[in-house]
């Protein structure tokens, strides 16, 4: 994001009534299901989830727009695949068996000199998915209605490309990433789950395939989402969104 931080717009998204229900405007503290140890249900989570892609579904922020199949014109091409969110392993390296569930804490992106903490992000009380501060040195966040990375299905990310008065965000280069480069992702259990990129998607607003990037998947896939395309000087808000895909490919360590 850029500009006057008060009209920076994040991720978030308000939640139409006719995809997300009477759910999108539950109080405060009424989000996700939570199982052992706080973390959210297996129901929980597909539920929470479901809320997030339609409520991802409409405002100007870092991810989210309507669904289709088509990334736009100009696009990074594709990794290993030319389907939009794909998720097939890199050759020569097979994806690896699932993780158990274990709360992310660091992110790392070498190629791009990503280095940050993760913050949890979760629904705030009027349906739109939390997002990380517009502050200096602002981390990437974790959306824990969505799978942990590692675990089968698609674990979500999002980050700032830029924060306002302070400057670059995190995800400023996240366009940078190709096919083949490393993101690790250390876990509260000791654990780093390995990925590797398979592609790269620019798409915009109104064109958005959220079922394909959020919804369910067979493979542990981890999406890095953010802004992109140059901002309205006027709203501050950016045109299209970034989706990196990467899927697990290893881990070390061991889990308690």
């Amino acid at each position: 994001m850029s500009g006057d931080s008060s009209r920076d717009r994040g991720p978030g998204r308000p939640a139409p009534a006719s995809a997300a229900g009477s759910a999108a405007r539950s109080p405060a503290g009424s989000g996700p299901a939570r199982g052992a140890g706080g973390r959210p249900g297996r129901r929980g989570r597909v539920a929470a989830l479901g809320l997030a892609v339609a409520a991802l579904a409409l405002a100007a922020g870092c991810a989210g727009g309507l669904t289709t199949d088509h990334p736009v014109a100009g696009a990074p091409a594709p990794g290993t695949t030319g389907r939009p969110g794909g998720s097939s392993a890199p050759a020569g390296s097979p994806a690896a068996a699932p993780l158990a569930a274990s709360t992310p804490e660091r992110l790392d992106i070498p190629a791009i000199g990503v280095d940050t903490s993760l913050m949890r992000l979760g629904l705030a009380a009027d349906g739109t998915v939390q997002v990380p501060p517009i502050a200096a040195n602002a981390p990437a966040g974790w959306y824990d209605g969505s799978v942990t990375p590692g675990e089968r299905g698609s674990s979500v990310i999002l980050g700032h490309v830029t924060v306002g008065r302070y400057g670059d965000g995190v995800f400023l280069r996240l366009g940078h990433l190709a096919a083949g480069d490393r993101v690790e992702v250390s876990r509260a259990d000791g654990t780093t789950a390995d990925f590797t990129v398979t592609s790269a998607h620019r798409y915009t607003k109104s064109s958005f395939p959220d079922q394909q990037v959020y919804g369910p998947n067979p493979q542990p896939v981890l999406r890095l989402v953010t802004c992109a395309g140059a901002p309205n000087a006027a709203t501050h808000s950016y045109p299209d969104n970034l989706v990196v895909t990467a899927v697990l490919t290893g881990s070390t360590g061991q889990g308690g």
